[in-house]
């Protein structure tokens, strides 16, 4: 999966791209993916991402990770590339999630990187046995990489 980066914030974004092509892989050979894919991931702050949640999906507030799936855009589901979409991770959430789940930071951005890039292959968790199946995939792609502490 090539992955591109962008940094929004005013911290460094550098380590990640090694760590992302890793949980990539490790879904591409777990679903049987072709390494084609395209996802974009941008670095944000809490109050860009909370912009983002309230003009885009209507929810004033801001959030962990949001997903755009090329898939949930009809006039683009039958393009020849693969794109898959774009990511936006708060690092602001992240921060706090990590501490208040007593993992990494590192696994916490590893988590919201391997959620977000679900969400653009088409899992989602609207119902107990959706949530189920696309949270047992993050755990076999994320724990072998980044295991929980």
């Amino acid at each position: 999966m090539d992955i591109t980066i962008y940094n929004r914030t005013n911290t460094s974004s550098e380590q990640w791209k090694p760590v992302f092509e890793k949980i990539a892989a490790s879904a591409e050979k777990l679903l049987q993916l072709p390494s084609t894919y395209e996802l974009s991931v941008t670095f944000v702050r809490s109050r860009t991402i909370h912009t983002i949640n309230k003009e885009y999906r209507g929810i004033d507030r801001p959030t962990d990770v949001i997903s755009f799936a090329v898939n949930d855009v009809p006039e683009l589901v039958d393009m020849p590339d693969k794109d898959l979409g774009d990511l936006f991770i708060n690092i602001d959430y992240a921060k706090r999630q990590a501490k208040n789940y007593g993992h990494s930071y590192e696994r916490e951005v590893g988590f919201l990187f391997t959620h977000g890039m679900l969400h653009c292959l088409g899992y989602d968790h609207m119902t107990p046995e959706e949530e189920k199946e696309m949270f047992d995939l993050q755990n076999k792609i994320l724990d072998p990489i980044l295991p929980r502490i």
